[in-house]
């Protein structure tokens, strides 16, 4: 067996313990899917920095020995759910909590399970964690916004996972449909439990029709052990506006893929995000825009604050396909490093078959500013005070722009945590 191999076997059995419904076909399709390609390796030019390794161990273990639903653990769900006003969907280890979906009523919202409206979507499986995931759902949700609705409180997801007695892997997968100039507001929050190891797995795919716009954060602090995939797919029809944001200060293995098509002319897909790791952390963010049609505009932008031992890895590519005349595309990608052994792997890439473009990218690698920092401590800080200020303002250039309000409190508060270990990383 490989280093990176998912017992197909072990796979198959899991597959059959689930129940019978609406997905058994979608399962057997995936399954066979998975089959032909396993976890992508190293030699994948995709994956050359990412060893999943860890994640198929896993997922072995626990497919073998596989454990009843656990419950959210430790984490106060009320506490969270207070923290950011929105409509709150709570997933625990991939299941979701009824009493929190029958709660959400809202004009123009409706919510269905996926095994009761499958047949109605298109369920991605393209690519191999797409594929182990829906091999694995036990169920799903459909999210529908109606055309020209406007939901005005935003609609969260909260995805807990718990560790606390076994070590435990765990599928999500919802889908959201944004009617004709529809408009809507998603928070997307993942916190962890418990010692033992855990594997989450999570796809949202989201359309956007005509004249749609959608604002979407996620938030990721998971616990120190615990190792994530997650995968963003987005489709923009004619005139829509995407403004994602991705802020990631937890968990041992992070990547997340965020791959936004635009398919209508004068559609704007905003991509950004940030990421702060220390100790033996690793974060990998892949984003992939393609421009299928012009004239329309992309944004990339992204920051990493990497201390310790950890490892990070931007990979930002805007694809203008021939015909996609008028696209006008940019990537940013600025990291601090603040040890010696820490490490950033960054990648911006243009790709373009087009004439009449306006498509640029930059990427920088540095440290805090010397004479910043004496400044700043010759005024009365300290050292850390200093550090944490320079770099508290190196993230404030996304920070401000997080398109929702009610999001920005508990942002800053989940970065100046992040910070506080940061700044007094030794890098051991």
């Amino acid at each position: 067996m490989s280093a990176v191999a998912v017992d197909q076997n072990l796979l198959e059995a899991a597959v059959g313990r689930l129940a019978e419904d609406g997905l058994t076909a979608l399962r057997k399709k995936a399954l066979s899917n998975f089959g032909k390609t396993g976890f992508p390796s190293l030699r994948h030019e995709d994956w050359r920095y990412t060893n999943l390794a860890a994640a198929a161990e896993l997922s072995n273990s626990c497919l073998s020995e596989p454990s009843p639903p656990a419950a959210p653990g430790s984490v106060d769900i009320g506490q969270l759910t207070a923290e950011i006003d929105a409509h709150w969907i709570v997933v625990s280890n991939g299941t979701v909590i009824p009493e929190t979906l029958s709660a959400l009523q809202e004009a123009g919202v409706s919510i269905t399970p996926l095994s009761a409206s499958v047949n109605s979507v298109e369920v991605h499986i393209d690519d191999p964690l797409s594929s182990f995931n829906a091999s694995l759902l036990s169920d799903g949700l459909l999210i529908r916004i109606a055309d020209n609705a406007k939901v005005e409180k935003p609609i969260g997801f909260l995805l807990l996972d718990d560790a606390e007695t076994a070590a435990g892997l765990s599928q999500t997968r919802f889908i959201i449909d944004l009617g004709r100039n529809a408009s809507a507001a998603f928070v997307e929050l993942h916190r962890s439990s418990g010692n033992n190891a855990h594997f989450a797995n999570s796809v949202i795919q989201i359309e956007l029709g005509t004249g749609a716009s959608a604002d979407y954060v996620r938030l990721q602090e998971r616990g120190a052990g615990h190792l994530q995939i997650g995968r963003l797919q987005a489709l923009l029809r004619e005139g829509a506006t995407l403004n994602y944001t991705s802020i990631d200060v937890g968990g041992k293995l992070i990547r997340n893929d965020v791959v936004a098509t635009i398919d209508g002319a004068h559609a704007t897909a905003n991509i950004s995000g940030i990421y702060l790791a220390d100790g033996k952390q690793h974060i990998d963010n892949h984003i992939l825009i393609d421009h299928r049609v012009g004239p329309a505009t992309s944004r990339q932008n992204y920051r990493g604050i990497v201390g310790g031992r950890a490892r990070c890895v931007f990979n930002g590519k805007a694809l203008v396909r021939e015909g996609a005349d008028g696209t006008d595309a940019e990537q940013s990608n600025h990291n601090l490093l603040l040890t010696d052994t820490a490490e950033i792997d960054t990648k911006p890439e243009l790709v373009i078959y087009a004439d009449d473009v306006k498509c640029s990218h930059g990427t920088t690698v540095g440290q805090l500013d010397k004479t910043a920092l004496f400044y700043l401590q010759s005024r009365g800080l300290t050292l850390e005070q200093a550090k944490i200020l320079l770099t508290r303002a190196f993230a404030g250039h996304i920070l401000r722009k997080l398109p929702l309000e009610n999001v920005k409190k508990y942002a800053h508060q989940m970065i100046d945590r992040k910070l506080d270990h940061l700044t007094g990383d030794s890098g051991q």
